[in-house]
């Protein structure tokens, strides 16, 4: 059986067709998928946190990058005690352990990280430039973007195509966070690549009263 029709049943979320290909075929629960992450972490990245538990119950142990996407502060501070240089590694995927327990939501997972050594300014290492404050706003926590503020990270930090934390908060509609990233200094007039304003990219979703405040 293939690793594509493992990714099939995921994205699906094809519980039953998940659990008996891996009842038939343990190993696939460690293999590469085409997605060049876990199935595991592909799992997390799909939204499927069923399917993701149902890899986990057919998997030995799992490393930092995929113990942080699923918040299993155990096995992080187990992993990072054991091997301290990795706090500050790379997925293959080139996620940081804190860039993706940032954009998975998982503020005690990212505190004992940062307490441990992680760089909050660590952009991913992928062409994208992701920083762990853009995974915070684009997944709508509003604790672990504070946390990451007020831990040092920069709020006008430009990810690809000239997005900032702002950009991500105006189009999602989060007040609370948009509030959060003027108090600690977000610029209003960074313009992404094809010229829009964060003000802009609220009106299109039609927040128009966060349009009006960052105008």
């Amino acid at each position: 059986m293939s690793v594509e029709q493992l990714e099939a049943y995921i994205s699906a979320d094809d519980l039953a067709g998940l659990k008996a290909l891996l009842t038939q075929y343990p190993d696939l629960a460690t293999s590469n998928t085409s997605y060049n992450v876990s199935p595991l972490l592909l799992a997390c990245y799909f939204k499927k946190p069923q399917a993701a538990n149902l890899i986990l119950a057919h998997l030995n142990e799992i490393n930092l990058y995929e113990a942080a996407a699923v918040g299993k502060f155990d096995a992080v501070a187990y992993l990072v005690q054991t091997k301290p240089d990795m706090v500050n590694s790379f997925a293959p995927d080139g996620f940081t352990p804190l860039g993706l327990a940032s954009f998975f939501g998982h503020l005690e997972v990212a505190r004992y990280l940062v307490l441990k050594g992680a760089d909050v300014n660590q952009p991913a290492q992928n062409g994208f430039n992701v920083a762990p404050i853009h995974s915070a706003v684009a997944g709508n926590y509003t604790d672990i973007t504070k946390f990451l503020i007020d831990s040092g990270a920069k709020v006008n930090v430009v990810q690809q195509a000239g997005t900032t934390p702002l950009h991500s908060a105006a189009q999602n509609g989060n007040l609370d966070i948009l509030i959060m990233l003027l108090e600690a200094g977000a610029l209003v007039d960074v313009r992404m690549e094809g010229g829009k304003l964060p003000a802009d990219l609220a009106r299109e979703k039609g927040f128009n009263e966060i349009a009006d405040i960052l105008s």
